[in-house]
């Protein structure tokens, strides 16, 4: 969601090779972005429920959307477990219903119950999503808030060299990560980031940089691969990675 839509499709079109456009009045000119004529990711001009433009404008930045079979039932159990609601549920027409929640620690995030739209249609691919991982002041907390609202079940890493990293399983199969904010700098909110794969992490961030981009922390290695944390030129920040261990999305 961001303040300027056609900018944002612009530079992500760029950037990763995406198609897009803003959609009908009636989506809100929510646009979907697709890759190879599959979707990819959504971008959306901030706006009021009314329709209106909101003053101030919030902040840009990526949703991270969690797949659920019944959005009402597991904002229900959201607002249970100490969860805050920001978005009740809605229809989308008939692509599915949604709404958007933060966990006890302030982490903000989408559900997505599918009718006709599923979500991404291609993953772990250059120029699409790789991975959603959590920061939070409270991996343990955090850990017992989701496992008790959706069927996700925190783990231990396996992984050499990432100790204290949690993954997110559903039925065994990795879908997400989790860490603690320790490393952030001061003052970062606990949150859902978005991961993006590429084939060179240096040179998209070069790119991202030529397109008004700011880099927030330089291509570096680490155990899964080469990564870097770029903040777009409106402020919505996502990391890219070039995998060399096998990475699922959420």
């Amino acid at each position: 969601m961001v303040p300027d839509q056609q900018s944002a499709i612009d530079f992500y079109s760029d950037l990763f090779g995406w198609q897009g456009e803003a959609g009908p009045p009636e989506t809100g000119g929510y646009a979907v972005c697709s890759l190879k004529g599959k979707p990819v990711a959504g971008i959306m001009a901030a706006m009021n429920p009314d329709g209106t433009t909101p003053d101030p404008m919030p902040r840009a930045v990526w949703t991270t959307y969690l797949a659920t079979d019944d959005a009402d039932t597991t904002v229900d159990r959201i607002g249970d477990a100490g969860g805050k609601v920001v978005v009740p549920g809605m229809d989308v027409m008939d692509l599915g219903r949604m709404a958007v929640v933060a966990d006890p620690q302030g982490a903000v995030f989408g559900l997505w119950e599918a009718k006709s739209f599923t979500g991404a249609g291609i993953v772990n691919e250059p120029g699409a999503l790789i991975w959603n991982e959590l920061s939070t002041s409270d991996t343990d907390a955090a850990g017992r808030f989701y496992a008790a609202t959706l069927p996700m079940t925190p783990k231990p890493s396996g992984m050499e060299g990432a100790d204290g990293y949690v993954e997110w399983q559903v039925d065994g199969r990795a879908v997400g990560g989790m860490m603690t904010l320790e490393k952030a700098p001061p003052g970062t909110p606990p949150h859902w980031m978005a991961y993006f794969a590429v084939d060179d992490v240096d040179s998209v961030s070069a790119a991202a940089v030529r397109a008004g981009a700011d880099v927030l922390a330089p291509p570096f290695d680490m155990v899964a691969g080469r990564m870097a944390v770029l903040a777009d030129p409106q402020g919505a920040v996502f990391s890219v990675i070039a995998a060399t261990a096998p990475e699922q999305p959420a």
